[in-house]
């Protein structure tokens, strides 16, 4: 019987230890759900059009550049540098339907925002040989990400010139050997810009857009 009383109270410590970590899971996954419902570190532009959008008063708004993508979480840091501002430019489906968010905007006071849209921007792809064999060569940004098929030309335009590389030992080298003629990124956020100017410093890992959507991703499952 003492074995059995033992074991029994093994069990409910077990269960109340899991129903803990679960309700944690729980706590957190309702907070980062509200943070995408709510577009919470977006400018307050980007807020309006997709609150706007949502409603239904503005037609053919595709979402911020940083909701229509995925990446895996080793290359969050370098994507989000890669993109920069562009992070949150609004991807909508013609010129017409960006002068109607513009419009919006304008009438409401409610600042300024950058619009892509679908039918007028173009892709565009390096086209330098080699690439491949150099030291630390990790890929082009915009074959590091998914997305639809429908807005390739938006993320080709985007990243499609973007190398990324393992460290920036590999990218000073990349870049020696192309005259800086394209921009190269480390994994861990160091930039080494078309022409040879240099941008770099301390990265948060777990700030970014992207690195939520992928935490919100391991929470649910």
């Amino acid at each position: 019987m003492k074995n059995f009383a033992e074991l029994d109270a093994h069990i409910c410590s077990c269960t109340a230890a899991l129903n803990a970590k679960l309700e944690g899971v729980q706590a957190k996954l309702r907070v980062f759900r509200a943070m995408e419902r709510d577009f919470e570190s977006y400018n307050k532009s980007v807020r309006l059009v997709m609150q706007e959008a949502q409603k239904g008063a503005l037609r053919n708004i595709h979402g911020p550049v940083s909701r229509l993508i995925r990446t895996e979480d080793q290359y969050t840091v370098a994507i989000e540098i890669a993109l920069g501002a562009a992070m949150q430019q609004i991807v909508v489906g013609s010129e017409a339907d960006g002068k109607a968010a513009i419009g919006y905007l304008k009438r409401t006071g409610g600042g300024r925002a950058t619009f892509l849209p679908m039918n007028t921007i173009q892709g565009r792809s390096l086209q330098e040989s080699g690439l491949e064999s150099c030291r630390g060569f990790v890929g082009i940004a915009s074959e590091l990400i998914r997305y639809e098929k429908k807005y390739d030309g938006i993320f080709r335009n985007l990243l499609g010139r973007t190398v990324v590389v393992e460290d920036l030992d590999c990218g000073i080298a990349m870049a020696r050997k192309y005259q800086n003629r394209f921009r190269i990124v480390t994994l861990d956020g160091q930039v080494i810009n078309r022409g040879g100017s240099m941008t770099g410093g301390s990265v948060s890992r777990s700030a970014g857009v992207l690195s939520r959507a992928n935490e919100l991703k391991a929470l649910q499952e």
